[in-house]
């Protein structure tokens, strides 16, 4: 029987155990989990740009919001009147809405397999261990103590290091900025 898993291990560990390597601090390797959101974000970013019409789906945001605005006018108005005829517009428009969200979700298909294989593959590694030691404020802005209280609950335990985090609240902090650099480089004219 072949052992697929581990083929996809053995990939992922010939891709990532070189930059792991080459990480200043190996055993908390910070860097490498800002390189391996870096590559994440490029990778899910670019599937966005090509896979999803970003003018479309501008212009489908656009008209919601015109909508919504045209609507909440009538009403403040009373235009009764008005407000039929929006109301009956409504339907049209979230079809387009409706069309528009499934095509936002080609980018997830295509890129869901790969991240989570990347996880994975985090979680074995000495990636696992990483500890960040975050500044107070940063600790609180990004609302760790809460993330601790949730991993406490879900998982046993408490946080032991005061104003550390592990690896996953990094990687989501680093891949949140990267991913906002990357898409202002590629000319998106939204965030996320």
């Amino acid at each position: 029987m072949v052992d697929i898993m581990g083929m996809v291990y053995g990939v992922l560990n010939a891709i990532f155990n070189p930059i792991l390597a080459m990480d200043p601090n190996p055993a908390n390797p910070a860097l490498t989990v800002l390189i391996i959101a870096f590559i994440v974000s490029l990778i899910t970013t670019i599937a966005n740009k090509y896979l999803v019409d970003q003018d479309e789906m501008n212009e489908v945001q656009a008209k919601m919001k015109e909508f919504q605005n045209e609507l909440r006018d009538a009403q403040k108005r009373g235009d009764g009147k008005k407000v039929a005829e929006l109301q009956a517009k409504q339907p049209e428009l979230m079809q387009e809405q409706s069309k528009m969200m499934t095509n936002q979700f080609k980018p997830m298909i295509v890129t869901f397999v790969p991240i989570i294989l990347i996880f994975f593959w985090m979680r074995t590694s000495a990636i696992h261990n990483l500890v960040i030691i975050l500044p107070k404020t940063v600790y609180w802005v990004t609302l760790t103590p809460l993330w601790h209280v949730l991993g406490s609950f879900l998982y046993g335990g408490e946080a032991t290091i005061p104003y550390g985090i592990g690896w996953l609240l990094w990687y989501m902090i680093c891949t949140f900025g990267m991913s906002q650099i990357i898409r202002k480089f590629l000319g998106f004219k939204q965030g996320f």
